[in-house]
């Protein structure tokens, strides 16, 4: 199957901020000044860098543009950037769903890591829920396409978003804004730079977020969809000597906005009699109006200067959240399928990033990521209120990855690039999954459909080797190949008494990525056009499926989680910015995506005798 979407996005940006440089002269030798695009840095590599000096796929905001856009939490961006989908998963307000040029994860469940890598100031984010970020006191965000194994230590298969806070600064100063709209939004956000001598400053920030439901719930005369999202930000850091800082940071999130809406398209076969709402935002489901989300995070980061060309930086973390949320699937107060799901995880990492650039002609970064944590939780089901299943267990994690990638210049205007990550990941999973009589949880019925304890190591190696060439001053022109790998797992859903191989673990994924791009600033860098064309190898897709038991009368189906085949995605990607007027910028993107599946049809069946659908 293919899919062929063109998608673009305009904006139009009001007094956008520019660089004033003296470019000419007049007659009488007075110096004129000519506004030109400021060219955004960015860390995408590691090092700082200009957005039209990397030669890789990145696209960066500043807050002012956050701002202008009107990005309020991250799923905003997709508007902004080519071939990035980001959204709320399932009934959830703050649970991250996001895939990048088509390759992705789209199941919260514990077990199954995300296809994007999400990082905030250096840390990476290993859970969906709560990551879903509200924008406040950020310095800038980046969202780096295509894999990025040799620069980061995590799932980065995908792509990967840095949301970068504001920085500690020396001077005194704070900022606050209010923000009223329809359904009664009324956002709060307040941060305040307070330096306290000798060289230590220190940074607060709060969000207040709020909105009525767009919608209401006919059952329960309940708002749908609405916000309500406290979150808060402290800094402490260190910045009175050239040659060592640092930084602790503390970050904490609390969501109790109500489930989101969902509408239905067409009658129910079980429910033939109701049939959808004229309103698209009117639900009437019959589960509570509860969908919790508290995150919490502490890191902190350490440099050093090692002399004229080295430079060590550690990033110790910690992260936690506790989620409960409930799902009616069929959007009727008929017991159909309903689910109340319970998540907790955490989280410890650490990092070692070693940056040499000597001035000369050999530049990069090496690093050491280790990182542990566990997830788990409970998920409810209730189907027709005749069949009542209970699926809890942990999937414990340890990975340890080494990465490096440096650039050589080994001629004029000529770079290569050269890099790779070594990956060993350990996931430990015991799971437990049973039957009960009755909607209470009470009871068991007798009916185990899984309980077993297994562990599975994932080693991969991922390379990536580009070479660039700078054309002119104002034109990079560069071509990249690379792999990027994601672990596989465990089925916490699996009907291992039924179907025993559900609860053999699922291979990992692995991308390999062809690129070609241009970065151009034309008109005295009053235009900036950047150009990307790309083609992926993708193999042994992750996917969650339903899978129907075999033998059972009537039909009984489970959550199945397998490696659903191979496919290729290619795409183009066209990102410009122009400067009209000293007041004016129009910024804008267009994206094409040619998504195909290699294997499509029914696979012979296994050892069970069991056939596999393949995509």
């Amino acid at each position: 199957m293919k899919r062929h979407p063109l998608c673009f996005a305009i904006a139009v940006l009001l007094a956008a901020p520019v660089a004033l440089q003296a470019q000419e002269t007049n007659s009488n030798d007075e110096a004129v000044a000519t506004a030109t695009l400021d060219s955004i840095t960015v860390s995408a590599r590691k090092r700082e860098e200009t957005l039209q000096e990397v030669p890789v796929a990145v696209t960066a905001f500043t807050a002012e543009t956050l701002d202008t856009l009107n990005v309020e939490d991250l799923s905003d961006l997709d508007a902004v950037v080519p071939n990035l989908t980001v959204y709320a998963a399932r009934g959830s307000s703050s649970t991250i769903t996001a895939y990048i040029r088509a390759v992705g994860q789209s199941d919260p469940l514990w077990g199954v890591d995300p296809g994007v890598g999400l990082y905030l100031d250096d840390v990476y984010i290993a859970r969906p829920q709560g990551a879903l970020l509200d924008v406040f006191d950020v310095e800038r965000i980046e969202v780096l396409r295509g894999p990025q194994g040799s620069l980061y230590g995590k799932n980065t298969i995908g792509g990967a978003i840095k949301y970068i806070s504001s920085p500690l600064e020396d001077d005194l100063y704070g900022k606050a804004s209010m923000t009223y709209g329809s359904y009664n939004q009324l956002d709060t956000k307040a941060s305040i730079n307070l330096p306290l001598g000798n060289g230590w400053v220190s940074r607060f920030a709060v969000a207040s977020l709020n909105r009525d439901g767009y919608g209401e719930n006919i059952t329960t005369e309940q708002e749908v969809s609405d916000k309500e999202i406290l979150a808060a930000r402290a800094t402490l850091g260190y910045v009175g000597n050239e040659d060592f800082y640092a930084r602790f940071s503390a970050d904490w999130m609390d969501d109790q906005s109500g489930v989101r809406g969902a509408q239905m398209l067409g009658a129910n076969r079980f429910a033939p009699g109701v049939l959808p709402l004229d309103d698209r935002y009117d639900v009437r489901n019959g589960m509570p109006n509860i969908n919790d989300t508290s995150m919490l995070g502490a890191s902190m980061v350490l440099g050093w200067n090692l002399g004229d060309s080295w430079d060590l930086k550690s990033v110790t973390a910690y992260r936690e959240s506790d989620t409960e949320t409930n799902i009616d699937f069929d959007t009727l107060p008929n017991k159909i399928a309903d689910v109340k799901a319970f998540y907790s995880d955490d989280q410890l990492s650490q990092e070692f990033q070693l940056n040499y650039d000597g001035g000369g002609d050999i530049r990069g970064v090496t690093g050491l990521y280790y990182f542990t944590g566990s997830a788990g939780g409970q998920v409810l089901n209730n189907f027709f209120n005749l069949s009542f299943g209970d699926t809890q267990g942990t999937v414990d994690t340890d990975s340890v990855a080494v990465y490096g990638e440096f650039t050589w210049d080994f001629a004029p205007q000529w770079a290569l690039t050269l890099g790779g990550r070594y990956t060993s990941e350990e996931k430990a999973a015991d799971v437990y999954n049973i039957g009960y009589t009755n909607a209470s949880f009470t009871t068991p019925s007798g009916v185990v459909a899984a309980d077993f304890e297994d562990s599975e190591r994932f080693d991969a190696f991922s390379p990536k080797v580009s070479i660039d060439y700078q054309m002119s001053d104002n034109v990079l022109l560069y071509a990249l190949a690379s792999r990027g790998f994601k672990s596989g797992g465990f089925n916490i859903r699996a009907q291992a008494t039924a179907v025993p191989r559900s609860r053999l673990p699922f291979e990992d994924e692995q991308v390999t990525s062809f690129e070609v791009g241009a970065k151009n600033a034309f008109m005295d860098n009053r235009l900036f056009l950047n150009l990307a064309y790309f083609h992926n190898d993708y193999k042994d897709i992750q996917l969650s499926v339903f899978t129907e038991i075999p033998g059972s009368d009537p039909a009984a189906f489970f959550g199945d989680f397998t490696n659903a085949g191979a496919g290729t995605v290619e795409g183009v990607e066209l990102e410009y910015q122009a400067l009209l007027t000293d007041s004016f910028t129009l910024q804008g993107n267009l994206a094409w995506l040619d998504a195909m599946a290699l294997h499509v049809g029914w696979q012979q069946p296994d050892r069970q005798g069991i056939p596999h659908y393949r995509l």
